[in-house]
């Protein structure tokens, strides 16, 4: 787990989220996951997040190996990349041909706030061109990178992406790893201001976050595959 570099307070902010984003996976997964999370009490009870982090992230990740048991992860399928974008902090994104992506994701692109983003849990967002496509045409003006993706898709319905399912994107390998949620940032992408409409309480159509398992580089048109159980690297 050497290859994540998390600062104090990305660790700190994991640690927090630990049990969050277990929660995130489909309630009949949650039977499998009852021992990890055991697990992972027992380890916070053992030492602070600079402590456990290495180990705690090494179980967030493993949480995939319960859902495939309970067979909840997406079933595979393929789409492209519509667009990449990055920035220098803030949105809107500007689009890229190309990008780099390492541990931590596109390695040209920044937050601005490190508050709530930026951990290896977060390195990639996801979003879908057909979401945008609908939300420009209600008279949203909105558009690809508005919202702060990296990576906007088309092909694959975003809402079957479960916890822990992955993607090759390129030559990435990427794990679904949580809900990205709304913050008022998004607010001018919408004409009454109301971000709760992104939230994945309130719909399908929520951006994704996702962990890098393997590094490479993503271009525009690059093929994305939903991997298959039996076809999908496991992170450890």
């Amino acid at each position: 787990m050497g290859q994540y570099n998390f600062s104090e307070i990305d660790a700190e902010s994991t640690v927090a989220a630990a049990h969050a984003l277990l929660d995130h996976y489909p309630a009949t997964a949650q039977p499998e996951l009852a021992p990890l999370r055991a697990e992972i009490d027992a380890l916070l009870a053992s030492g602070g997040p600079d402590d456990v982090i290495d180990d705690l992230f090494a179980m967030i990740l493993s949480a995939r190996e319960g859902a495939a048991r309970a067979g909840t992860l997406a079933e595979p399928a393929t789409g492209s990349v519509t667009q990449l974008s990055v920035s220098d902090g803030g949105v809107p994104k500007t689009a890229a041909e190309s990008v780099e992506v390492d541990f931590g994701g596109v390695t040209t692109d920044r937050q601005s706030n490190r508050k709530h983003h930026g951990r290896p849990f977060q390195a990639l967002c996801l979003w879908s061109a057909e979401i945008i496509s609908e939300l420009a045409a209600d008279g949203h003006p909105i558009a690809a990178g508005s919202a702060g993706e990296n990576i906007t898709t088309t092909g694959i319905d975003l809402a079957t992406l479960t916890m822990g399912s992955q993607l090759r994107i390129g030559s990435v390998l990427a794990q679904i790893s949580s809900y990205a949620v709304p913050c008022a940032h998004q607010a001018q992408w919408f004409t009454d201001g109301d971000v709760s409409r992104l939230h994945h309480l309130n719909g399908s159509i929520s951006r994704l976050y996702a962990t890098v398992i393997e590094p490479g580089v993503i271009s525009v048109g690059d093929e994305i595959t939903v991997e298959g159980v039996g076809s999908a690297t496991s992170a450890g």
